[in-house]
């Protein structure tokens, strides 16, 4: 009687505000929804049903997620949590293994190729000086060795200096012409220091030792210094890679990821712009590389051009047979003038030795010449055109890194004011963090103490720097101090180089501040909107496979 006597549209207003309050999941039930859907999804992560309610409860004892109605326990959101930090560490070092494995790569091919150049000069040597040097090069084999050994040494690594092996290459070889042309004196190291002497002036095999140390110098520094960049650079993202998340960062990951599925939209996806903020607040510190990170790779690409041109190593390396014997012609068109300066200078040595033999020999043979090779050429601009270009595509890498996680498999662009926020499904209001550490003292999704940066991700920082400016005193030519090799700064598990061949870098500590944290601000959009219930997020170790830093 009472309802007949109610105005019609009073009536109505009341039944329609009946029929819409708001449940959790699907609007406009009033009892409790089901837990089905959710319950499927966490056995499916491998976690016990055990204690995993049929129906929603009350969420009042969330701590991560928003709180309401839910289907997710205490225990649920730990176990998602700590899934969630899981899953989003093997995601970043999945990404930094695709390019230390790129970087990896061009470091094999082109350390194969220098020391494949190394060989066929020794080896060219070795079969074009027996015919043409005779007992000359038979007898002294052992001096021609040697220097190729050193060369090798230096260009791994070892604490040889290039200049001073070059020059004790001369004078041994120097020694072993000025007996053989004279073997019928008897000549002792006394005398041999006094020769040693007068050579710095006689010059006895022209300009061919100076012109060569520049040249050699200059291609092997410029070389070792390249292939260690690769390895240095390899390192760093490895290292890099594997610096943990933050309890905040595991916090504002498990609310992007799994929060979803305990509010019961577990089909919206994170707002492009959330997923940024969350990503650029976890990886502030690494971006922080992203300067140096630069500028090494600037300092390599200007490296490479040294490897083109009348100076580059397979010139160099493959000319080192023809330029010694040029010295050698040299030395034998002058020997008499040669000796007659010795003599006056030092005096007569005593006879008594065997007759003079190798010279003359030498002289009836001819020099020794090597052919172009111009495939070498042609293969070494192959390989640094590649490498360049693999490098010019790393330089974004580490401020690129959080877009690429956040890729439209994660995030969504799409139906803006349908995606999940953090809070619920709906638009995401707070603008897009700048890159770096200190760009985050206002980031809404992340806690960031902009005083305290990552002391790992700052050593290695310090040591692109080193790099860099080993980099650019190769480039002008100048040596560049490398610890023995004997020192591994990879470590175990680097997989750049073996433990023969990787020069160890300084150890560095930044200082450490102590400084009040200062938090970012609470994030602004508060808004919960109800929608239905649909789990077919993706997990988030299937989601982000695909954003693996691609290298074309």
């Amino acid at each position: 009687l009472s309802l007949a006597r109610m105005d019609f549209p009073v009536f109505m207003a009341l039944l329609i505000c009946a029929l819409t309050i708001p449940g959790f999941g699907d609007m406009g039930s009033g009892k409790a929804q089901s837990c089905s859907d959710i319950r499927q999804f966490y056995n499916g992560k491998g976690f016990s049903l055990n204690g995993v309610p049929q129906s929603e409860i009350s969420g009042e004892h969330l701590r991560i997620c928003p709180q309401g109605y839910t289907c997710c326990t205490s225990v649920m959101e730990d176990s998602l949590s700590n899934l969630s930090r899981t899953e989003m560490e093997g995601l970043i070092r999945d990404a930094g293994r695709a390019l230390q494995a790129s970087l990896n790569g061009q470091y094999k091919v082109f350390d194969g190729y220098l020391l494949e150049l190394l060989n066929r000069s020794e080896g060219f040597l070795q079969q074009s000086y027996p015919p043409a040097l005779g007992s000359l090069y038979t007898q002294n084999t052992r001096v021609f060795s040697d220097l190729y050994t050193e060369l090798r040494r230096y260009y791994r690594g070892s604490n040889v200096n290039i200049e001073e092996a070059l020059n004790e290459f001369w004078a041994r070889l120097l020694e072993r012409m000025f007996k053989g042309a004279n073997g019928r004196y008897l000549i002792g190291d006394d005398y041999l220091e006094c020769v040693s002497k007068q050579s710095e002036t006689l010059r006895p095999f022209g300009d061919t030792p100076r012109d060569l140390k520049l040249k050699v110098t200059r291609t092997f520094v410029a070389a070792r210094s390249f292939v260690q960049g690769l390895v240095i650079s390899g390192e760093v993202v490895r290292k890099v890679s594997q610096v943990p998340l933050s309890p905040e960062c595991m916090r504002a990951i498990m609310k992007m990821t799994y929060c979803p599925h305990c509010r019961g939209v577990a089909s919206a996806r994170p707002c492009a712009n959330y997923c940024a903020n969350v990503l650029k607040g976890c990886l502030a510190n690494q971006a922080d590389l992203d300067t140096e990170w630069r500028n090494l790779a600037d300092a390599m690409l200007q490296v490479s051009n040294r490897f083109e041109g009348v100076s580059s190593v397979d010139v160099v390396f493959l000319s080192l047979p023809t330029h010694i014997s040029e010295a050698i012609t040299t030395m034998m068109d002058n020997i008499d003038t040669f000796n007659n300066k010795v003599f006056q200078a030092c005096g007569n040595p005593r006879e008594g030795g065997t007759s003079s033999t190798g010279l003359e020999e030498v002289k009836r043979r001819g020099k020794v010449t090597v052919e172009d090779s111009p495939t070498s050429a042609a293969r070494l601009e192959k390989l640094v055109s590649d490498v360049s270009r693999r490098l010019r595509d790393m330089q974004p890498y580490w401020v690129s890194l959080p877009s690429t996680l956040c890729s439209d498999r994660v995030a969504t662009r799409a139906q803006a004011d349908k995606c999940w926020n953090g809070m619920a499904r709906a638009r995401y209001l707070p603008g897009v963090m700048g890159d770096g550490l200190a760009s985050q003292i206002n980031n809404p999704e992340v806690e960031i103490d902009i005083t305290k940066p990552d002391m790992t991700i700052r050593q290695q920082i310090m040591q692109l720097k080193i790099m860099t400016n080993r980099l650019k005193n190769a480039f002008n030519g100048n040596d560049v101090d490398f610890q023995d090799t004997s020192d591994d700064i990879s470590g175990s598990g680097s997989g750049m180089c073996t433990e023969e061949n990787c020069p160890r870098g300084p150890r560095l500590m930044a200082p450490s501040t102590d400084r009040p944290k200062v938090y970012a601000y609470p994030p602004e959009n508060k808004k919960v909107v109800k929608a239905s219930a649909d789990h077919n997020l993706p997990s988030i170790a299937v989601i982000i496979v695909v954003i693996i830093f691609t290298q074309t």
